[in-house]
């Protein structure tokens, strides 16, 4: 019999039955029932004392074992069974735990016991979002420059920077004349900018760092820190002259070569072999060269006869050739003098896409001055007349038609003009018309704009619905709209 009560029970060392046991003794005496946990709206992120700050989602193990920390002590003495969280509202701003605990209590007998621990979660801005919400205080400044007028590889860059969600630790990104500059609360996260913009463009870097301050009681230094990046100052579509012992080293190229695209490293190709080659940061850096022309001297062409080239012969120690390009041989003549005879012979390797009566963008070698080191010590025979460069459409067409957008950079703009606007579109265009550069961009669906039918098609490339990502827009809170049924 229970010695409190007379019921009958099994024998145990207590001689009491679990109701007067649990009514003489409470093995969870000292253990708080109610608690705070810290929280950051901004980054969304919970304080684990004394100073670091952790991401958790709800009800996820990391946040059960931030809550268990704050009640170790308490817990010390009991022996923890069970842990989990009682479903409560997102924006309840509670989280309640429920505990199963054991303890040895009177004579040896083991006393088991659930009881719910509540946390109120309390907002508090971290450190980190103190220093974005102060704009002005950085630790490291990473300056990116081009020096260049057109600023494609700077548009393609934005792009991989928002796909490999890069811009995430930024505090600040401000846009100047040539380029952009990067502010940081650490050196960590510049650096990790600086080593990402290394291996998607060809570039070089150096860093400086200055002294703030300087406590002589603990020898502890404050610095900023500075990283200068440089971008080789070719972009897509430029006419570079290479000098003659860089020619001779990629495969006796023609020193006359243009540049196809610039991803990692500058791809050239040579207009009168296809021959192709593929250059890095250290090899331009070892052998510089520039840009012949900048892309407001194309002038428009129309091809008046075009022959291609089937077969041709390759030279002494010559490289790979390209096989997405058509070498061709074409007579052009410039749209501004169709009152006259006079017409351009060229090779080009845009054989694949022209056909007699087409327009095409090009640069006129024949009538201009060369201000260039290598050119200048050409043979002009060497020369070409002209340099075919991309086959010309319809640019307000284009735009008109084009259901798909890109994503952009929230930053600091200095006053925008009509330039920078009509280099963006080139931008846009040769995403349409080079697959390789599609693949590294998220491209987004823009359902504002219908699609068109093919029945009015000028030929012009265009993005498939496939490659088409679709932008997703959340308005609703986790728990759906008023009414709703509950998301789980």
């Amino acid at each position: 019999l229970c010695c409190q009560c007379g019921v009958p029970i099994p024998p145990n060392p207590a001689n009491m039955c679990v109701g007067c046991l649990r009514a003489q003794v409470d093995i969870t005496e000292g253990i708080p029932k109610q608690g705070t946990v810290h929280f950051c709206k901004q980054c969304e992120r919970y304080l684990q004392p004394p100073g670091t700050w952790i991401q958790c989602a709800l009800e996820s193990r990391e946040l059960l074992a931030l809550c268990l920390k704050n009640i170790k002590a308490s817990l010390s003495k009991v022996r923890l069974i069970d842990a989990g969280f009682i479903w409560t509202e997102p924006h309840s701003k509670r989280l309640k735990l429920k505990l199963t605990v054991q303890k040895e209590v009177i004579n040896g007998a083991v006393l088991q016991q659930v009881f719910v621990v509540e946390y109120i979660v309390q907002s508090q801005m971290c450190e980190d979002c103190h220093r974005i919400e102060a704009k002005d205080f950085w630790k490291a400044v990473v300056q990116v420059r081009q020096k260049t007028l057109h600023k494609k590889t700077f548009y393609y860059l934005e792009q991989l920077i928002l796909k490999h969600r890069l811009h995430q630790n930024t505090l600040r990104i401000k846009e100047i004349h040539d380029g952009l500059d990067f502010y940081y609360s650490s050196k960590q996260h510049a650096q990790k900018m600086v080593d990402f913009l290394q291996c998607t463009v060809p570039s070089r870097s150096k860093s400086s760092q200055r002294l703030i301050s300087h406590d002589i009681h603990s020898n502890v230094y404050n610095y900023k820190s500075t990283f200068s990046v440089e971008i080789v100052p070719i972009c897509k579509d430029n006419v570079v002259c290479l000098s003659p012992k860089l020619a001779q080293s990629l495969g006796n190229m023609s020193q006359i070569c243009v540049c196809i695209r610039v991803t990692s490293t500058i791809h050239l190709i040579d207009p009168r072999t296809l021959q192709i080659a593929e250059i890095d940061g250290n090899t331009y850096w070892r052998h510089p060269f520039n840009s012949l022309f900048h892309p407001k001297q194309l002038e428009e062409f129309i091809i008046m006869d075009i022959n291609r080239v089937h077969e041709k012969k390759k030279g002494a120690g010559a490289g790979a050739r390209s096989n997405k390009h058509t070498l061709a041989e074409a007579w052009v003549r410039k749209t501004s003098e169709l009152d006259t005879d006079h017409q351009y012979f060229c090779c080009t390797h845009l054989g694949h896409i022209l056909n007699p009566g087409d327009l095409v963008l090009g640069f006129d070698l024949a009538n201009c001055n060369l201000n260039d080191e290598f050119a200048n010590k050409m043979n002009p025979q060497h020369i070409p007349d002209v340099v075919l460069i991309k086959k010309s459409y319809d640019r307000s067409r284009r735009q008109r038609r084009r259901n798909w957008k890109l994503k952009e950079l929230e930053r600091d703009r200095e006053a925008t003009d009509t330039d920078d606007e009509r280099q963006y579109q080139d931008f846009l265009e040769d995403l349409e018309e080079d697959e390789t550069i599609r693949k590294n961009v998220n491209i987004y669906r823009n359902a504002d704009i219908p699609v068109e039918s093919d029945t009015d098609d000028d030929g012009a490339p265009r993005i498939s619905l496939a490659e088409m990502l679709e932008d997703l827009h959340i308005s609703q809170d986790a728990t759906g709209g008023e009414g709703a049924e509950m998301l789980t």
